[in-house]
């Protein structure tokens, strides 16, 4: 199943979705964080057509189910140029996961250039062979992705990730759904620093989306590149990024709690 249909949502009645979270995309007892998020933005999207997103703000409140889930979305504002949505995932009675997104065209204003410094050289990532999965110490959603890593996988050492990431049931068109996923698909950089997996949990996404998807090639990888910036009383955070060649893309800071 592609992310694109894993993350579909189906229209009820005015700002009322339904989605079906498949199994084999759990991540533990819940659904992987990435494709709840997703799902939440593609809501929001459809929601709001016309206007690409340029921030996504989500929190996971509890394991998303593999099964119905329904998916409602608040209008906050709508401007001539941006709209602000919020979106909630419920199954029965219990909310699981909180988005906020910003909307908005390009706005037509003069800016200083400005071009980020490149990433450190890397090898094409046709040089760099997919990670083997085992499913002794990967979760079942880790199956849709193809991971290839720059630096040696599990193993102790700085807390930082750098490789390629793209999904094995190649789309059609890259969207923000689809890069949200790959932001989140990759293993915490605790691992590196521990030499070893542990359960772990998002309590907190932000996403920017800095470039119109559609204009990326959507079968090959992005470049992924993370970082632990700190780690207190349980919980870490890390800043995640995507490139495509020597322009990021997206751009993650996410909290993890330490389960146990």
């Amino acid at each position: 199943m592609s992310f694109v249909d894993a993350s579909a949502v189906t229209l009820l009645a005015p700002s009322h979705y339904r989605a079906v979270i498949p199994d084999s995309w759990q991540q533990g007892r819940g659904a992987f964080g990435g494709l709840v998020l997703g799902t939440l933005l593609r809501a929001i999207e459809q929601a709001a057509p016309g206007r690409p997103t340029r921030t996504l703000g989500g929190d996971i409140c509890g394991p998303v189910l593999p099964g119905p889930a329904d998916v409602r979305v608040v209008e906050l504002r709508r401007g001539n140029n941006q709209t602000n949505l919020a979106a909630t995932l419920t199954q029965g009675d219990t909310v699981l996961a909180t988005a906020t997104a910003v909307l908005s065209g390009p706005r037509a204003v003069a800016a200083p250039p400005f071009v980020p410094a490149p990433p450190p050289a890397a090898a094409s990532w046709r040089d760099v062979p997919p990670i083997a999965r085992d499913s002794r110490i990967t979760p079942s959603f880790a199956q849709h992705y193809d991971y290839r890593s720059s630096v040696p996988a599990f193993t102790r050492g700085e807390p930082v990730i750098d490789g390629f990431i793209r999904e094995r049931e190649p789309l059609a068109q890259l969207d923000a759904p689809a890069l949200v996923g790959r932001l989140d698909a990759w293993w915490p950089t605790l691992f590196s620093l521990e030499g070893a997996p542990r359960p772990c949990a998002t309590v907190s996404f932000m996403a920017e989306i800095l470039v119109d998807p559609a204009t990326l090639p959507p079968a090959e990888p992005l470049r992924y590149r993370a970082q632990l910036m700190a780690l207190h009383e349980g919980f870490f955070v890390e800043l995640r990024e995507l490139w495509n060649g020597e322009r990021v893309v997206a751009l993650n800071q996410q909290t993890f709690a330490i389960l146990r």
